[in-house]
């Protein structure tokens, strides 16, 4: 084996992942040349182009394709049974990367994180935020953190919330000076701060039900969020009505500061799940994390006197 080509290997899959040496620079704290130098020694190795470039993209070639397909298992299988050697005599460590949706902090991982600071310190987590569905394994991450029902069935999936509504929420300013909605179709006619779909640049239409019927509903309004913890800053500020899920409301709720409206037209969705591919449940770093997601989780069910979910297993 050419140990130099070997060595490089990594360059050619962050590139690949980014999309860009200057993205894949970044991410390994190399100089966007070194990246550069890197990709064209393996590509003089090889004796074929790995990446199509142009001034606005990187893309793989044919020939780029099959080392990258070739190479990412094998590099992260090595990296996993390294890890897991390392374990053996002493504490789980290494970097754990989780493709999370965005409300996955404040409803899941957050408390993981903080216990795993004082638990696992050689364990670096790190979350990357990111609305729309990806290839975690093509992607490079170890984990990720979605809706029940956004998760491929060949995954195994982990239990972290349990159930929650989605509600339609405002403030008492809000419903004092324009009233409480009496029917969905009302919605038209209240100011209704909409969300924004980064991906694929759509506005989210609010799922709800009524009469005992699914409803799809396009809302309107004079503000539009990326963010659901912005659209809760924006009904305290008396702004409209805002779509979110409960538990993200639920201390503003409790306080007064926030009124639900229409709850009869709330749906139920599945909770958040942490899902990976089976074989990367072996990993440590991956085990620690579920591990203290779990003890969290019957924590805080002890606390609240319901059921332990434990964990789901797909």
């Amino acid at each position: 084996m050419d140990r130099d080509l070997l060595s490089h290997l990594p360059v050619i899959i962050a590139v690949a992942r980014r999309g860009g040496f200057a993205l894949a620079a970044a991410e390994l704290g190399m100089s966007p040349s070194a990246v550069s130098h890197a990709v064209r020694l393996v590509e003089e190795r090889i004796g074929q182009p790995l990446f199509a470039r142009t001034t606005r993209s990187v893309s793989l070639t044919e020939a780029g394709k099959a080392l990258v397909e070739t190479a990412a298992p094998a590099l992260q299988d090595i990296a996993e049974r390294m890890d897991r050697i390392r374990s053996v005599k002493g504490r789980p460590s290494g970097l754990l990367r989780i493709n999370a949706s965005n409300i996955a902090m404040p409803l899941a991982v957050t408390p993981v994180v903080a216990a795993m600071a004082e638990r696992y310190p050689d364990i670096t987590v790190e979350i990357f935020a990111d609305q729309g569905l990806v290839d975690i394994v093509g992607e490079g991450f170890d984990a990720g953190i979605r809706l029940g029902e956004m998760i491929a069935q060949d995954m195994v999936a982990i239990r972290l919330t349990q159930p929650f509504k989605a509600v339609i929420v405002a403030s008492p300013a809000y419903i004092g000076q324009h009233g409480r909605p009496r029917s969905v179709a009302d919605l038209a006619n209240h100011n209704c701060i909409g969300y924004r779909l980064v991906r694929s640049g759509a506005l989210y239409r609010w799922d709800l039900t009524w009469d005992g019927k699914d409803v799809v509903m396009e809302t309107s309004g004079t503000a539009i969020v990326t963010d659901s913890l912005a659209a809760i800053d924006l009904a305290l500020a008396g702004v409209g009505l805002a779509y979110m899920f409960e538990p993200l409301a639920r201390a503003d709720l409790a306080a007064g500061r926030l009124v639900q409206v229409l709850p009869q037209s709330a749906i139920e969705e599945p909770g958040l799940f942490l899902y990976f591919p089976r074989r990367a449940a072996m990993a440590p770093k991956l085990r620690a994390f579920i591990d203290t997601a779990n003890e969290i989780g019957r924590a805080s069910q002890r606390m609240s006197g319901r059921k332990n979910t434990g964990e789901m297993d797909r």
